[in-house]
This record gives C-alpha cells, structure tokens and sequence, in this order.
C-alpha cells in the first residue's frame, strides 16, 4: 500500500509540470493524508483516490513552559522589549526574494505597525531569512538572528517571547502553532494551515490589517486545545489510518 502525505498546495506555483508530476504519481498512490481540510480541497481537485485529514503532532515531553526573564537571559535578549518571534524559512533559495507563500512581507507589515512606540524587538530563527532581515534593518528595527539552533535553545526563544506571529498565505501547519500553544506562548495567525484547530478565533486574523495581542484567556484556550495533538493520544489516529489501509 502507498500513502502520501501533501503538507500544502500553493496554487500559484502549480504549474503544468507539477500537475503532470502528480498524476504521474497517483496512477501508483492508494491513498493521501493531509494535515488540514485547506489541503484536502486543493487534493481533491487533483485526484479520486481516499484522503485522510490528520493534523500534525508535537511531544508534550518537550514542550514545557520556561520563565520568561529567565529565558530571555539565557539568550542575551533585552528585558524591557516587546519580543516578536518568527522561526521559519522564508526566503526563496539563497536570492533573498520573498517566500510569499509563508508571508515574510505580511510578517514584516505586521511589525512595523507594532512597533509604533519603537519597543519592539524581533526573534528569527530558521534560515534563509534574508529578505526578512533587510527589512527589519530598513525600517531600523533591532532583531537577533539564531539561524540553526538545538531544540533545547528553541524552547528559550518560544518563552522569551511576548508573540509570535504566523503571517503565511499557505501552510500544512506550522508546526510552530503546535509548538507555541504547547509553550502557553501568545500567538496570533492567518487563517492557514491547523491554526484554527489549535488558536480561540480572537487569534485568527488577516494579519496585518488586523492586529491584536492575545489574551491571557486565550492563550489558555490555546494551550487546552493543543493537548489533543500530544503525540501519546494523537497517533491512535495514525495508527488508525494505517489499520484502515492494510485491512
């Protein structure tokens, strides 16, 4: 049996050639898994075969909450900013162009208009952040750069922050929602990927014409709905698909 996951679809990079490539492929395919229904709607115009809906997970064992000055220490990070985080790729190969499917333009958009009183200080992780740290530099807006780092150092920057934004325009997560949620970090995202399975809809904007800064309620709310994606319970539904394949 042959299943395939398809994290995310970007309709405008969807050429002929990839269409091609993928009913190549399904001739071979029983059946899709995808992580979100925004993805299952994409598929479904591509293929007849089954398609499973499973979110991602994360490892609750991992992600704990972490003091907040404490983590900041650790980092070198100011003690009185607004911190901003970020932790994702986006910039296309080494050019520096925008990946305009994860939104860097809107992340940047977003900033700037936080950053009215000049406190705020931006936490990028990933690599291939390019476009994202011309901008910062262009609007003159001080941000620190950890381009690859362990988990544990991962975990201090989700807790040295006072939001985190997920300003994508397609998405199979992220995973950094999962993440986030688990931390009790405040979050706020377009309507992408399983970010409304997981954030309260005051979380869920069109960044950055919309902007708020997340309650303490919902945060809570977050944190409350992320637990039925801790990898004990939540790979039952994998194991299920797998059952439900081979019987």
């Amino acid at each position: 049996k042959v299943i395939v996951t398809v994290h995310h679809i970007v309709p405008e990079k969807l050429t002929l050639q990839k269409v091609t490539e993928f009913h190549q492929r399904d001739q071979f395919v029983d059946a899709y898994h995808v992580p979100n229904d925004k993805t299952r709607l994409a598929v479904e115009q591509l293929t007849t075969k089954p398609i499973h809906v499973i979110p991602y997970w994360y490892d609750g064992n991992l992600w704990a909450q972490i003091d907040k000055p404490a983590a900041r220490r650790s980092l070198d990070l100011p003690q009185d900013r607004f911190i901003i985080g970020s932790f994702q790729r986006d910039s296309e190969g080494g050019t520096g162009l925008p990946k305009l499917e994860k939104g860097p333009d809107l992340f940047c958009d977003a900033v700037e208009k936080l950053n009215t009183g000049g406190d705020v200080h931006v936490l990028l992780g990933g690599w291939r952040r390019e476009y994202v740290k011309k901008r910062l530099d262009d609007a003159k807006i001080e941000y620190t750069f950890c381009e690859k780092v362990s988990l544990e150092t991962l975990m201090f920057m989700y807790a040295a922050l006072d939001l985190y934004i997920v300003a994508s325009r397609h998405e199979g997560g992220p995973q950094a929602v999962l993440e986030a949620a688990a931390m009790k970090t405040p979050m706020i995202s377009r309507d992408v990927g399983i970010a409304s399975l997981v954030l309260p809809p005051a979380c869920i904007m069109d960044i950055p014409n919309e902007i708020s800064i997340p309650s303490e309620a919902s945060v809570e709310k977050s944190f409350q709905n992320v637990l039925k994606f801790e990898i004990s319970s939540h790979k039952k539904c994998y194991n299920d698909m797998f059952r439900r394949m081979i019987s």
